[in-house]
């Protein structure tokens, strides 16, 4: 998938038909927005009648009443003009926020529910800008372009007919006039976007050095390189006024070359009408109306010049949108998804599983991986790095399915499991554990959503949380800060913990929950986890001594394989690997 930061320059626009379903939903709001616009529209192009009608029949009747009737007209025009353009405002506004806020909600339970596989290729800050940046280009578009350009080609197109109708001499003027004025405009604006653009890239070069320096600060003092650093960003800063002044020059040369041709052709058209005017062939007024529609027209094609390269930047926004929305998860509840037994045993069987991840087809992850859990037992498995154990958790978990072989949980198959249903069935400790920027007791409370605040206490007790959780400034109701902040890594492990206790499942999977922790509160947790084990199947990855002789069965894995299984005395006696780990790994 490309990186938002690499759009394509051109996206078809037709890929922003994606966006009617949205649209639709919001009927009302968006008929309100046409009548809104069909209103405004038709008030703006009889502006330059009423400016006519007010020179021609107001000032050279030389009556009162048809200078009072004039400007009456000209005002209740204007009034119109102002309800109708307030009304469209609001009403594409709200169209535009309702239609973002439906697109955003449907992009992130979309991803949300995308296999594991999906975000292990996948970087998180690119979907978080394709939540926010690419949604935000949609939200332009609906709210400000789209109106934008309805209006500019309803303006234009009516401008051109009045300009006919007003004056087919000058109108033939005009359309030479106005695309010379014009197109000069068009091509220095996209010049001045490229600089625009580079002039942004150069702050946020700035941006992203202070945020690095300033979340890396310690380590700055530590090596004495705040005189370093300071150079380093006062060197960026001014990249930053270099580039701004070659944007500030750039548009104030488009400044001055716009005021020039546009006046130059409104005086080209003034200096031929005002010859008609003094021969009698064209009245004054029609002349200012024809001026007036010459003006509008030419806004109006400047203005729709710009609404497509919005348009543009917005198709590769819904592009990209549209190429989330449209993966699907490789991991799919059945639709007749086998219900679990009730209370689940927790037979665990793995029979002659081989699997590959999608990034490393090559290297099996697992392969022939045969392994049958009782019960209510307990299994340490074991091995060096890269030896499968995390990934048996994965499959068991269902967050990726074996290419070949069998998983099963109480004699079903997984594949023919909801995959919500097994995983409500399993607790799972990781050894790095998510701790989300929100409250102690909403982060314990994770396990089990409708767990009342003394459950939430009593699963904190149990982990021996509760006594550093209570000397924060507001207790259980404290913010525990992004990723945890606020707490030590063993007092996190502990809140983890405290999280599994509530979900009180039938199937543990402890990833050294302990490894975190020093000596007396590994204690005290190993004493909870022992409890909450009892009865339960429980599969541990063990890295401490500790952990694998409280275990039943210990499971030896290499290479993807079980290379040995028993009892810690056992693999002892037989030596090989599992004795090699226990002497290097396992004991001080």
């Amino acid at each position: 998938m490309n990186s938002p930061a690499q759009a394509p320059a051109k996206a078809p626009i037709g890929s922003l038909r994606a966006l009617w379903p949205f649209v639709r939903r919001h009927r009302g709001l968006f008929i309100a927005w046409l009548l809104a616009l069909a209103i405004s529209s038709s008030a703006s192009l009889s502006l330059p009648v009423a400016f006519r009608t007010m020179i021609d029949d107001g000032f050279r009747s030389g009556s009162a009443g048809s200078i009072d009737r004039a400007f009456l007209l000209l005002f209740a025009v204007a009034l119109l003009l102002a309800l109708g353009t307030a009304a469209r405002f609001f009403f594409v506004s709200l169209l535009g926020e309702r239609v973002v806020a439906d697109l955003r909600t449907q992009l992130y339970a979309h991803l949300i529910g995308l296999d594991a596989g999906f975000h292990d290729r996948t970087r998180s800050g690119e979907l978080v800008s394709r939540l926010t940046a690419d949604v935000e280009l949609i939200r332009n578009v609906v709210g400000s372009v789209m109106s934008i350009a309805l209006r500019s080609t309803i303006t234009a197109v009516g401008a051109l007919v009045m300009l006919f109708v007003t004056s087919p001499k000058l109108a033939a003027w005009a359309l030479v006039g106005i695309p010379v004025a014009v197109v000069p405009v068009i091509i220095g604006a996209r010049m001045i976007r490229k600089i625009s653009r580079n002039s942004q890239d150069r702050v946020a070069d700035a941006n992203a050095l202070a945020t690095e320096t300033l979340g890396a600060v310690r380590t700055v003092q530590a090596h004495a390189r705040e005189d370093y650093e300071r150079g380093r960003f006062a060197t960026a800063v001014a990249n930053t006024v270099d580039t701004a002044r070659k944007r500030i020059g750039a548009q104030s040369l488009m400044t001055g070359t716009t005021i020039t041709l546009f006046f130059g052709a409104i005086t080209l058209v003034l200096w031929s009408g005002a010859h008609d005017v003094i021969a009698g062939r064209m009245s004054a007024g029609t002349l200012i109306q024809f001026v007036l529609y010459a003006l509008f027209g030419g806004g109006s094609v400047a203005a729709l010049a710009e609404v497509w390269n919005e348009l543009q930047k917005a198709a590769g926004g819904m592009g990209r949108i549209n190429e989330l929305l449209q993966e699907d998860s490789e991991v799919v509840a059945p639709a007749q998804p086998t219900p679990l037994p009730v209370p689940v045993r927790g037979d665990i069987v793995f029979d002659a599983v081989t699997f590959h991840y999608p990034q490393r087809p090559d290297t099996a992850a697992l392969r022939d991986f045969s392994l049958r859990v009782q019960p209510g037992e307990t299994i340490a498995l074991v091995g060096p790095s890269g030896a499968g154990k995390s990934t048996v958790f994965s499959l068991l978990l269902r967050f990726h399915d074996p290419q070949t072989g069998r998983i099963s949980l109480d004699g079903i198959d997984v594949r023919d499991l909801d995959p919500h249903a097994l995983r409500d069935a399993i607790a799972l400790v990781p050894q790095s554990p998510t701790i989300f920027a929100t409250t102690a007791m909403d982060n314990i409370r994770y396990g089990k959503l409708e767990a009342s605040d003394a459950q939430v206490r009593k699963a904190a007790e149990s982990a021996e949380a509760d006594e550093f959780l209570d000397t924060l400034p507001e207790g259980f109701a404290s913010e525990l800060g992004e990723r945890g902040a606020r707490l030590s890594g063993g007092q996190q492990q502990r809140v983890a913990i405290a999280r599994a206790l509530l979900k009180d499942a039938p199937i543990l999977l402890l990833d050294e929950a302990t490894s975190a922790l020093d000596a007396q509160s590994e204690r005290a947790v190993q004493h909870a986890l022992e409890n909450l084990m009892a009865g339960r199947t429980t599969l541990v990855i063990a890295h401490r001594l500790a952990t694998i002789l409280k275990a039943d069965r210990i499971v030896v894995m290499e290479a993807g394989r079980i290379v040995a299984d028993g009892t810690h005395e056992q693999l002892l006696a037989q030596g090989g690997l599992y004795a090699e780990l226990a002497k290097l790994q396992f004991l001080d």
